[in-house]
């Protein structure tokens, strides 16, 4: 992830020993429709060059696919750059840190931070990221940030058991740290961007797949302002304004 690489994930945890995979590919396949779903409502691009910050193994290409879109990837772990760039997930990468690049001002039309800002709060502030974000988009560009809730039942529970010191025993890994909405509608302004919160599901990908179906109707209440704020998982979208 950017900064410094994430915290090492133990696979013996708990709800990894009780969850399926079934259930968890389950939840993979909805996200990422809900996820296409959204952005080609509000972020209506046919093409554009895109910065995924974080990228890890999974950049981003199912939301901007080739070549319409030139998607470029960042990590602070080399192989993972590397590891992009030769399965082609990514048409460019290059190891670095979020809050530290060296991208030209207005150089990209989305700069996305996907399941990357909840390890980096871990560490520290996250305001270099929404800041550097806003340097780096072109006038009418957005920032997407996809991220755990923290006002969602199972992100309360998660944030118990990391004030427990319980988070590597029970989900793995200390830097797996929900999300307030309200702080990242705070850090969006803070940097001149203006932002609007979805809730792209209130299911988890440990709940069994059939739960998991009956809640999805659910999801379409999740771009309702009060609604989206106890979203299990958020889309942030946060824009630089077209005459900056």
């Amino acid at each position: 992830m950017s900064g410094a690489a994430s915290e090492p994930y133990t696979e013996s945890n708990l709800l990894d020993r009780i969850t399926s995979t079934e259930a968890r590919a389950t939840h993979d396949r909805w996200m990422k429709a809900r996820e296409r779903q959204l952005l080609t409502r509000r972020v209506p691009l046919a093409a554009g060059a895109v910065l995924s910050v974080g990228c890890g193994w999974h950049p981003g290409r199912h939301l901007f696919p080739a070549p319409a879109f030139t998607l470029v990837g960042v990590d602070a772990d080399a192989a993972k750059v590397a590891g992009v760039l030769e399965t082609g997930r990514v048409d460019q990468a290059r190891v670095g840190q979020a809050g530290a690049l060296s991208f030209p001002d207005a150089s990209f039309d989305v700069v996305l931070y996907r399941l990357v800002l909840h390890h980096i709060v871990y560490q520290r502030s996250l305001a270099p990221c929404f800041a550097e974000a806003a340097r780096l988009l072109r006038p009418g560009g957005a920032m997407v940030a996809i991220e755990p809730g923290l006002w969602h039942p199972v992100g309360g529970g998660l944030a118990l058991a990391n004030r427990l010191g319980l988070g590597t025993a029970v989900h793995g890994t200390p830097d797996d740290v929900p999300l307030s909405p309200l702080a990242l509608l705070a850090h969006a302004r803070a940097a001149g961007l203006a932002p609007e919160l979805h809730a792209l599901t209130y299911t988890w990908r440990r709940m069994p797949s059939s739960l998991q179906r009956a809640l999805r109707p659910l999801d379409e209440l999740g771009s309702r302002p009060r609604a989206a704020l106890i979203g299990h998982t958020l889309m942030l979208i946060a824009r630089r304004s077209a005459t900056w």
